[in-house]
Order: structure tokens, then sequence, then C-alpha cells
């Protein structure tokens, strides 16, 4: 397996994520580039999120969003969610995805997150097993979604 490095994703990461998150969501339409520009910049600059790139060379090819929620209870600590989990599918069961979740989970530890939350559309057993095997608990909470209309 090639080397990799963790490392937070940059401005300059924007194509090669757009890239990536097609293996996350294929049928997704493709987002006008000044758009994608606009909220990349927001996304990576807010203060409040963090994406995790794993990298071979300097291409990312497994990231995760870390999303750290100021919070007013639990002793004023906050809470952490993490998104778009997705490892490029040539990648796959190498490690990185663990190893940007462990960035994540770290990240989370550091800024003193009482909880982590992740969730998934996926059913498939081998994932929730991915998630189980990076501490994350199935059927603890329920998870409620609503959708807009479109």
């Amino acid at each position: 397996m090639a080397e990799h490095t963790v490392r937070l994703a940059t401005m300059t990461d924007l194509d090669e994520m757009l890239a990536l998150y097609r293996h996350l969501y294929s049928d997704d339409p493709i987002i006008d580039p000044e758009v994608a520009r606009a909220e990349w910049a927001k996304l990576i600059s807010s203060g409040l999120t963090t994406v995790f790139a794993a990298t071979i060379g300097d291409k990312p090819v497994s990231s995760c969003t870390l999303i750290v929620v100021p919070n007013v209870t639990r002793g004023g600590r906050p809470y952490a969610l993490i998104e778009n989990v997705v490892t490029h599918a040539d990648h796959r069961r190498r490690g990185l995805g663990r190893a940007v979740l462990d960035a994540a989970l770290s990240a989370a530890q550091a800024a003193a997150c009482y909880k982590v939350m992740l969730a998934t559309g996926s059913r498939q057993e081998e994932t929730l097993r991915f998630y189980e095997s990076a501490g994350f608990v199935r059927g603890e909470k329920t998870f409620f979604q609503i959708s807009p209309p479109q």
C-alpha cells in the first residue's frame, strides 16, 4: 500500500475533493464551479467545521467532515457530528477511512466534546461494522431526518 498522510483539506483540494465526493454520492448533480468555490471556502474556514483528508501523494483519497457545535448543556461542553465519510473506490479496505475518522475523533476529544454523532444512510452490514469498529455504538439513540421538498 502506498504511504498516506492525514491532513486538513485546503482551498487547493477543491477539484480533487469534488471528484472524491462522487464516490459518496454518484448521482449528485454537478455543482457550479463558482458555487463550489464559495461553499468550500465557507466549509473549511468556518471555525466550526474541519475537513480531514487522507492523501496519497498530495491527492485526497479519503475524507470526512467534523462539525463541532457549541453548547450550553453538559457544562458548556460542545458536541460533534461527523459527515461525508468517503474513500475512493480504488483505495478502500486499506485503513484510510479509519485514519480520517480517527483524526476527527481526536480533534473532537481535543475540543472536549461530550459526544460525537455519525449517521449513515447505508444499510450494508459491512459499513455498519466499520463504524462500530471505530467505536460508534449502533442503536444507542434514535435518529430522525427531514428533507425539504424538492
